[in-house]
């Protein structure tokens, strides 16, 4: 049996009136490419933000390599590689210093890998910081959490601002760590990055955790996505949703059983039906509409 990376229990965290993180559990292997899937104010960065120490808990406990993310937070961050959702440096330092400055701190000699990275990722590490769009400065942070080599990522949104070749290179660097041995945790609201790269995932709505399962099964319910031919009617069914219609046709997502459905479609007029599995976009859509 694997080991956790992380466990988190009963983990809230609440700023006065305003929702942050609501009794989380959730626990990551050693080895996952683990998703954690919200919209922007989901609570996401809340979480990911406590888990490294960097705001106080109010309540609940956190261990990552089997230690107090409080107490043992100087050897927990070594270990560890983090992208922020933004990425902020000093705006007067070239891009080189701030490289050095953060290998500087894990007290490691990352020159060859920071070199290796920077020329993957078309950095150009002679401007200074201030000269940099979005997703450059991305590129820096990225540099920055990886030239260590560490076990385990944290990335916070981390492909927001990059083109998309780069958000190909950036996942490419991403599978060699984990095929040597790195634990993913990847956050983002970007449903495909979830169902392409990751093993398993948590669904977090309103501060809340509402699933936690592998991706596959995530994807795999007995939600339909049915696409009707010939007509722009319904069938006359419950657990219907996600509607569409166009000229001729009607799309949606029916959640229950498939002899329901044929029998339904069977008395009407149609030239053709079109029955899959939903994407894992629109599996989300209805577990976010499921708990209105």
């Amino acid at each position: 049996m694997k080991e956790n990376v992380i466990e988190i229990k009963n983990l809230t965290k609440s700023y006065g009136k305003s929702r942050g993180v609501i009794d989380i559990n959730m626990s990551v292997e050693c080895g996952d490419f683990f998703g954690f899937i919200g919209p922007n104010g989901a609570g996401k960065s809340t979480t990911i933000r406590t888990m490294l120490g960097l705001i106080h808990k109010d309540s609940g406990t956190i261990r990552i390599f089997g230690m107090d993310n409080v107490e043992k937070k100087v050897n927990i961050l070594k270990r560890i590689g983090y992208i922020p959702s933004e990425s902020m440096f000093y705006p007067q330092m070239r891009v080189s210093e701030i490289i050095k400055m953060t290998a500087d701190a894990y007290k490691a000699d990352c020159k060859a890998e920071a070199e290796v990275l920077c020329d993957r990722l078309k950095v150009d590490t002679k401007k200074r910081i201030e000269e940099l769009s979005l997703g450059n400065r991305k590129k820096i942070s990225i540099v920055c959490a990886m030239q260590h080599n560490p076990e385990f990522y944290i990335l916070d949104e981390p492909t927001s601002g990059l083109d998309p070749l780069m958000q190909r290179e950036f996942f490419q660097l991403l599978l060699e760590k984990h095929k040597d041995g790195a634990t993913i945790f990847l956050s983002s609201h970007i449903l495909t990055e979830i169902q392409t790269y990751c093993n398993r995932a948590a669904i977090i709505k309103d501060g809340k955790l509402i699933s936690v399962d592998s991706v596959e099964h995530l994807a795999k319910t007995n939600t339909k996505k049915v696409k009707i031919v010939g007509t722009n009617e319904l069938p006359e069914l419950k657990g219907i949703s996600d509607i569409v219609k166009e000229e001729n046709q009607i799309s949606f997502l029916f959640r229950g059983k498939s002899k329901e459905l044929i029998a339904a479609v069977h008395r009407m007029d149609i030239q053709d039906i079109l029955i899959e599995e939903p994407s894992l976009e629109e599996v989300f859509m209805h577990y976010y509409e499921k708990e209105q």
